[in-house]
């Protein structure tokens, strides 16, 4: 069942590539919450500015917090970009886009202690002629861990449908089988009759039987 929000968040991404070509489009869209051990995952972090035509600096800050434990920093992009000393070193990429409205990071080669909370802090400084308004906002990204992939619903839906076909295809060579069997066997039965009752009648009979030769 993992897939559906999966899907539901690919074609919100979809979406927001195809309305990109019509006009400057932002969507929030969620970021995935499970990884599988070796592979990259990208923790999609995006905070829409409502108003592009303003300038503005952007400031932001990635915490990590493994269960039980305290918020650590873990990244900062504060005009460049800055990777605190922690579990992550050497394994997270920035991932944003030039407008700083998507400040996504990626984790290289995800490890299961990578499992906890993610936060993405977005401080934004708007430069208006009169003055500088501050706007922050926040993101949460519970991450799970796993050895390996679940099953995808769409591929275990198929697998049933094959299983059934399988079946079917099955039953119905069974079928075709006794039919062609009966169907022999009937034949065999006829033409055994056939061969009895000749035998069974009387030799002179048999001979009136045969066709007279005309000279």
């Amino acid at each position: 069942m993992a897939a559906l929000p999966r899907l539901v968040r690919v074609s919100s991404v979809a979406l927001v590539v195809w309305a990109g070509f019509c006009s400057a489009v932002c969507v929030e869209v969620p970021s995935e919450t499970e990884a599988v051990q070796g592979t990259h995952m990208k923790l999609l972090c995006i905070s829409c500015m409502k108003r592009e035509e303003v300038t503005a600096s952007t400031v932001v800050e990635w915490f990590y917090r493994p269960e039980g434990g305290k918020d650590e920093p873990i990244y900062e992009y504060r005009k460049t970009n800055h990777e605190f000393p922690s579990r992550f070193s050497g394994r997270l990429q920035w991932n944003g886009s030039k407008d700083m409205q998507d400040v996504s990071i990626t984790v290289l080669n995800v490890t299961l202690n990578d499992s906890g909370i993610y936060t993405c802090n977005i401080t934004r400084e708007f430069e208006f002629e009169i003055h500088r308004p501050l706007f922050t906002s926040s993101r949460l990204i519970h991450l799970t861990v796993v050895e390996q992939a679940g099953e995808d619903f769409t591929s275990v839906i198929s697998e049933i449908m094959m299983y059934i076909l399988l079946v079917f295809l099955t039953l119905w060579l069974l079928i075709e089988m006794v039919y062609c069997y009966r169907k022999v066997s009937k034949a065999e039965e006829a033409a055994q009759e056939n061969a009895t009752d000749y035998l069974a009648i009387p030799s002179e009979n048999k001979e009136n039987c045969a066709v007279p030769v005309e000279e």
